[in-house]
């Protein structure tokens, strides 16, 4: 399939084949509604997150619609001999995610907003880390799909995708290669925010601008699973878990 962007990052087309070659005879990619995946234009893409995989497939997928994306990634990797390089390169955004490191570095956003300026696609994993909800149900939110959105005025395309914990378990250190693995996507219509149009963007309206893009990406994935999420959304401080790290039951 011929890619439909011009400006492309001459480093993503060796990792894009790399990626093909070791995982595209073990994914079938199932995509319902890839027409709401706009061919040109900035916007922003917010899938659920359950694998660490799960940005490897992401971008499989949206290579394969016509888009080459880039990431908010945790900046951990991009201090990993050659993996960082290759982060760098291909247009990825290291994102800090504690918040005296946040701090001390340069804000993710401004990143962001390059992107945009460059009319490219940038995805947000709004949950910021495998989700800790015991059954792989969107959790709680964090901002900075929110913030970009509504800072740029550009829109946001929920993406829920299930099957990939076949792949790569949560927290698994092998990816199970050696049969075909199917990986179903839904895609959503763009999160309807327009009642934040002309609003300050404070915390307030963050924390609502949040949450209807969560309620989104749930409702892309109760689409895939045919059940019912979760009434009440995960909170991992409420439980007493990690922002970071490993999931603690």
């Amino acid at each position: 399939m011929a890619l439909k962007e011009t400006h492309r990052p001459s480093i993503f087309w060796p990792m894009a084949w790399v990626c093909f070659g070791l995982l595209g005879a073990s994914v079938k990619f199932r995509v319902a509604h890839p027409e709401r995946i706009p061919a040109r234009g900035a916007y922003v893409i917010a899938p659920n997150h359950y694998s660490e995989i799960d940005p490897v497939i992401v971008g499989m997928m949206l290579y394969r619609a016509g888009r080459i994306p880039s990431f908010l990634a945790k900046a951990s990797l991009f201090r990993i001999p050659v993996v960082g390089w290759f982060l760098r390169r291909s247009g990825q955004v290291p994102v800090e995610r504690t918040p005296a490191a946040a701090a001390r570095a340069a804000s993710p956003l401004a990143g962001a907003r390059t992107l945009v300026e460059k009319q490219r696609i940038v995805v947000v994993y709004p949950e910021g880390t495998l989700t800790r909800e015991p059954d792989m149900w969107p959790m709680r939110g964090k901002t900075g799909a929110a913030r970009i959105a509504l800072e740029q005025g550009i829109p946001v395309i929920p993406v829920a995708h299930w099957g990939t914990q076949a792949l790569m378990g949560r927290y698994a250190k092998k990816v199970s290669l050696f049969r075909r693995h199917p990986i179903d996507f839904a895609i959503g219509e763009p999160v309807d925010l327009s009642e934040f149009a002309g609003k300050p963007i404070d915390q307030h309206v963050l924390a609502d601008a949040t949450e209807k893009i969560m309620a989104a990406i749930t409702a892309q994935l109760e689409t895939l699973r045919n059940e019912k999420a979760p009434a009440h959304r995960w909170d991992p401080a409420a439980r007493g878990q990690s922002e970071t790290g490993r999931f603690e039951s």
